[in-house]
C-alpha cells in the first residue's frame, strides 16, 4: 500500500483518505461467503472520507462485464481509541440477475434490479497490535417482489495480521464462525480468509474458503476462490 501526505507544521485542519482494492478472482464471493457467483469475477471495494465518517461503495462484476451486486456503504466509527473499537454502517444494495423474460411476443434476456436496505454492526478487541477478535451483525430487508424479506448474518471472527514469513513477506489469516438467516430458514458455517503479501507493494494474492456445518439453505457445501488485490491508499492533508 502507498500513502502520500502533504503537512506543513501547524497548519493540518483535517486528513480525509481515498483507499481501496481491485481483485480479478476465479469465483466471486458474497459478503456472505455462503453465496457465490459461480463465476470469475472483478470486485472494486473503495473507501473515501474523513474524520470517523466514510462512503465505501463495494461494486462487484462478473468479468464478462455484467454488474452482479453494488453496495453502497455509509459508515461511522462509534469508537475510534483504545484497545476495543466499534464500528456502524447502512447501505442501499443493488442486486442483478438475468432472467429470460417475454419481449414484444417473444422471450429475451433482461437484467432484473433487485434492491435490498441494510446496517451493520461490528465491535471488535485487540488482543495485541496483530491479533483481534470480534463479532459482526448484519441486517438486510428485501424491498421487491422476489427478495429475501429478512437476512441475519452474524460472525464470531478472529484476525490475525502481520505474520512473519521473511523480511518483505507476511499473511494475514481471518477464521470465523457465522450463523445466517434467510426468513425461517438458517443454517451454521466455518469461513476463512487468507492474504500473502509482500510488504510496501500493491499486490498480494488472497483465498477464501466457505464449509456448511449445518444448514436447511440452499448452497455448495464448500465454497472457495483465489483472487490477485491490487491495493492502494492516499491521505490527503488540509491545510489553513
Amino acid at each position: 500500500m502507498y500513502a502520500s501526505f502533504a503537512q506543513t507544521t501547524d497548519s493540518v485542519k483535517v486528513i480525509s483518505h481515498f483507499s481501496g482494492t481491485v481483485s480479478a478472482t476465479n469465483n466471486g464471493i458474497s459478503i456472505v461467503p455462503s453465496f457465490s457467483l459461480e463465476k470469475p469475477a472483478a470486485i472494486f471495494m473503495l473507501s473515501m472520507g474523513r474524520k470517523r465518517f466514510s462512503f465505501d461503495p463495494d461494486l462487484r462484476f462478473s468479468l464478462a462485464g455484467k454488474p452482479w451486486t453494488f453496495l453502497f456503504w455509509a459508515r461511522y466509527k462509534l469508537v475510534d481509541k483504545g484497545r476495543f473499537r466499534m464500528n456502524t454502517g447502512a447501505h442501499l444494495g443493488l442486486n442483478y440477475k438475468t432472467s429470460i423474460l417475454p419481449i414484444n411476443g417473444d422471450t429475451g434476456e433482461t437484467t432484473v434490479t433487485r434492491r435490498y436496505l441494510a446496517g451493520e454492526l461490528f465491535p471488535r478487541y485487540s488482543i495485541t497490535k496483530n491479533i483481534s477478535v470480534g463479532i459482526y451483525y448484519l441486517y438486510s430487508h428485501g424491498l421487491d417482489a422476489g427478495t429475501i424479506g429478512n437476512t441475519h448474518f452474524i460472525t464470531f471472527n478472529t484476525n490475525f495480521s502481520n505474520i512473519k514469513l521473511t523480511n518483505q513477506f507476511f499473511l494475514k489469516f481471518n477464521p470465523q464462525f457465522y450463523y445466517l438467516k434467510l426468513d425461517e430458514r438458517d443454517g451454521f458455517y466455518f469461513t476463512a480468509s487468507c492474504t500473502l503479501a509482500r510488504k510496501n507493494f500493491p499486490l498480494s494474492i488472497s483465498a477464501i474458503v466457505n464449509k456448511i456445518i449445518e444448514t436447511d439453505i440452499a448452497g455448495g457445501d464448500f465454497v472457495w476462490n483465489l483472487s490477485l488485490v491490487y491495493s492502494f491508499h492516499k491521505n490527503y492533508v488540509d491545510s489553513k
